[in-house]
């Protein structure tokens, strides 16, 4: 099966260990030139946004390859060969059809809620890289379908476009500035998507390459890095839990249709650009200005014992997410979607201990029973079982120990 040989080579799911690599240098430049790049509950939360992405590709992938497969296979107006021209144009038609697929993302509020988690964050590093959304697969992947009907072949498009992914990695940095003028003039760099990160009503919808500037340039979206971005989004999320961050949209926008007559203005919220309101309602709402001298990031500060015990248990299931994604295709689907459901849950609930929720925290208790029941049931193995009830007593002790609720939701901010 196609699906199952390309989650094998897949480049994204191999470049893993370069991500996190990349990451400790960032980290290590924080310490050596004390810097504030890093903020543990943003960084958390930006990778387990990353991880929910990699979990529900991993069942969206199966659909979309499939109509990819499907179209050339049936409709494609040729069998293009694998050449080093024809790989030439595929890469630059990958690039030009995620430009416009990246621009309608930002263009249409309905696409808007699959791409906003990837500008949440109100930081900037490799970490916001890997903050991405569940849901924008099913809105931008079909603006690559032409290319199946042009006849590049689905194995070819799939490499050439997880590398078009993995190239924009390196962009999410502010630890590198502008680069040599040709660079900067036809690829997409750190200082043009920074740009593209900001709130800033200058910078909003700009910069929406790839891994080519020149389609920005061509299209009339570029914007040259000027002053210094605040970045994340005009309304902000204000929680560390992985799982809202995708639904806030959606609800948000739930509620807008309901309180907003007539079906064409509620298609109207739909596909126009985020901020539409009809005229009656008060018209368009820009981007607001960024009151830099008020501006305060969201941020909280849990105990340090819990901010600890968060860490340790994120980096388990960051092991466990590993696993799943490299033995993924030797998986049966019940077992899929225990994984599914142990590593959604578990970063949800990391998110939840981040922001200081006394009630929700509980849930902590029967999480931990259930990671550790689960697996040992799937895998009686006494390995596994030995692991899982280790696993099990030594995290119920501690969070049983470190765990004080609070009397409320503390919140606090810091300045940007």
């Amino acid at each position: 099966m196609l699906y199952l040989w390309f989650m094998n080579i897949d480049p994204i799911i191999l470049s893993i260990p370069i991500y996190f690599l990349l990451i400790v240098v960032e980290l290590l430049v924080q310490f050596f030139h004390n810097q504030k790049i890093y903020r543990l509950n943003d960084a958390v939360t930006n990778i387990s946004c990353g991880i929910t992405q990699q979990i529900t590709g991993a069942f969206f992938k199966v659909i979309t390859i499939a109509a990819y497969q499907f179209v050339y296979e049936n409709w494609s107006l040729f069998h293009i060969e694998n050449t080093w021209w024809s790989v030439t144009l595929l890469i630059l038609a990958v690039d030009l059809c995620y430009y416009w697929a990246h621009r309608m993302s930002h263009e249409v509020n309905l696409f808007w809620g699959g791409h906003v988690v990837h500008h949440q964050s109100e930081d900037y590093n490799f970490s916001v890289a890997l903050r991405q959304g569940s849901f924008q697969v099913v809105w931008t992947f079909w603006f690559y379908i032409p290319l199946a009907f042009l006849g590049f072949n689905t194995v070819t498009f799939l490499l050439v476009a997880a590398l078009n992914t993995v190239y924009q990695f390196w962009i999410h940095t502010e630890t590198i500035g502008k680069l040599p003028r040709p660079i900067e003039l036809i690829f997409n760099t750190p200082s043009h998507h920074r740009v593209h990160h900001g709130r800033n009503p200058k910078y909003i919808d700009k910069n929406h390459a790839g891994s080519l500037i020149i389609w920005d340039r061509m299209f009339g979206t570029f914007q040259e890095e000027e002053e210094r971005p605040t970045y994340g989004i005009t309304k902000p999320i204000n929680t560390w839990n992985p799982v809202w961050a995708n639904l806030q949209h959606y609800v948000d926008m739930t509620s807008q249709l309901k309180s907003t007559p007539g079906l064409m203005n509620k298609l109207g919220i739909l596909f126009n650009k985020p901020g539409w309101r009809p005229v009656a309602l008060g018209g368009y709402q820009p981007a607001p200005e960024v009151d830099k001298a008020n501006y305060r990031k969201y941020d909280t500060h849990p105990a340090l014992k819990i901010s600890i015990y968060v860490l340790v248990q994120f980096v388990i299931a960051l092991g466990v997410t590993s696993v799943f994604l490299f033995t993924l295709p030797d998986q049966e689907l019940i077992n899929k979607l225990v994984f599914s459901l142990v590593i959604v849950w578990s970063v949800a609930q990391f998110g939840l201990l981040l922001d200081n929720h006394p009630d929700w925290s509980r849930l902590e208790y029967l999480r931990i029973l259930f990671c550790g029941g689960i697996f040992s049931f799937l895998y009686p193995l006494p390995i596994v079982v030995i692991i899982s009830v280790l696993y099990t007593v030594t995290s119920l002790i501690t969070f049983f120990f470190i765990y004080k609720p609070a009397a409320g939701r503390v919140r606090s901010v810091i300045n940007s």
